[in-house]
């Protein structure tokens, strides 16, 4: 009996983790797609742009899109300088 309910709660555990899996996988098929996409030269359409928003173009890409998004956020700050100072 304990045998059957142990066999049981593993295929429950199975069967609730393989769709998130391959939601994943799907998610990076798109990703891939809209890479090659804006690789290509080709409009980014909007699940295009919210997937290459998140996880970033590859380097080199050539699409206004793209660079816009590696321009964003860019800022060139000198390090902020430390002086010590001697106390008599």
């Amino acid at each position: 009996m304990h045998r059957l309910i142990l066999t049981a709660a593993g295929l429950l555990v199975l069967a609730t983790s393989v769709p998130a899996a391959a939601g994943g996988l799907a998610e990076a098929g798109e990703l891939e797609a809209a890479r090659a996409n804006a690789r290509a030269g080709g409009p980014v359409s909007e699940r295009d742009a919210e997937l290459l928003e998140r996880w970033g173009c590859l380097s080199g890409t050539r699409n206004p899109f793209c660079e816009r998004l590696s321009h964003r956020g860019v800022h060139y700050y000198r390090p902020h300088r430390r002086v010590h100072r001697h106390r008599n």
